[in-house]
C-alpha cells in the first residue's frame, strides 16, 4: 500500500493537491499527517528529501512535490490527466501556471478552510491573480467542458491543482460569474473535495502563521 505524508488539512494547499492526485489514481493509500509548524523540521528529511509535504512512498519510490506526484501517478494509472490530447496539453499548461505562479493569491489569501473573512480592498496583484484564475476556469469550461462539470469535462489533475483556490475563494468570499462560478460550486461539491473539507473542519490545531484573523487583522477589523 502507498503512503502519503501530508500536512494539516485545514491549511496545507500543496498536500491537498497531492492527496487528490492519489485519489484520482484510485490506488489504496495510507495517510500520515505531519503537523505543520510554520518552519522547517529537520526530521521531515526521513520521509521527504525536500523536508516538505506532500511526499508519496509507492512501490519503493519516494516522490515529493505535488506536481511530481501527479505526473508519477499519471504514468501508471488512467484518470489523472484528461484523455483528449488537446485538453491534456491545456491542462498541463494551467497546472504548471498554478504550480509556479499566483504569488499574490498565495500570500494574501492563505488557505484556511474553516474561516470566512473579508480582506478587501485587494491589492492590484491579488486582483490580477483572481482575474486570471477566473479566465482559466471560463476557458476550460468553454473549450473542454461538454462531457462533465470540471475544467476538462471529467475531473482531472487540473481540478486537483485548483481545489485549494476553490477553498480560498470560499473563505474570502470570491464569487466568480458565468461558467467559472458554476465550476467553483461543482468543484467544492465533488466527493473527494468534500471528504478533505470534512476532515479539515475536525482539526483543532491553530497555526498563527497561516491564520487569516492573525495575518489580516487590520483589514478584517476595518471591514467589520
Amino acid at each position: 500500500m502507498a503512503t502519503l505524508y501530508i500536512g494539516n488539512k485545514n491549511y496545507s494547499s500543496w498536500s491537498l493537491r497531492g492527496w487528490l492526485a492519489v485519489k484520482l489514481a484510485g490506488i489504496p493509500f495510507e495517510e500520515r499527517l505531519v503537523p505543520l509548524s510554520g518552519s522547517f523540521n529537520p526530521e521531515w528529511k526521513l520521509f521527504s528529501p525536500s523536508q516538505r509535504v506532500p511526499a508519496l512512498h509507492h512501490d519503493g519510490d519516494i516522490v515529493w512535490d505535488s506536481l511530481a506526484i501527479g505526473e508519477y501517478l499519471a504514468e501508471r494509472y488512467p484518470g489523472v490527466w484528461p484523455t483528449d490530447p488537446k485538453a491534456r496539453a491545456w491542462a498541463r499548461c494551467v497546472v504548471a501556471e498554478m504550480h509556479s505562479g499566483f504569488a499574490a493569491l498565495r500570500n494574501q489569501m492563505a488557505m484556511c478552510i474553516r474561516e470566512r473573512v473579508d480582506v478587501r480592498p485587494w491589492s492590484p496583484e491579488l486582483t490580477a491573480d483572481v482575474g486570471r484564475i477566473v479566465e482559466i476556469w471560463n476557458e476550460g469550461r468553454s473549450r473542454f467542458g461538454d462531457h462533465g462539470e470540471f475544467l476538462c469535462g471529467a475531473i482531472s489533475l487540473a481540478d486537483a491543482f485548483f481545489a485549494p483556490v476553490a477553498f480560498r475563494f470560499q473563505t474570502y468570499g470570491v464569487k466568480p460569474e458565468r461558467a467559472a462560478g458554476v465550476y467553483l460550486q461543482a468543484l467544492l461539491a465533488h466527493p473527494f473535495v468534500r471528504e478533505w473539507e470534512r476532515a479539515a473542519l475536525l482539526e483543532t490545531a491553530i497555526i498563527d502563521a497561516d491564520e487569516p484573523r492573525v495575518l489580516y487583522r487590520d483589514k478584517i477589523a476595518a471591514n467589520a
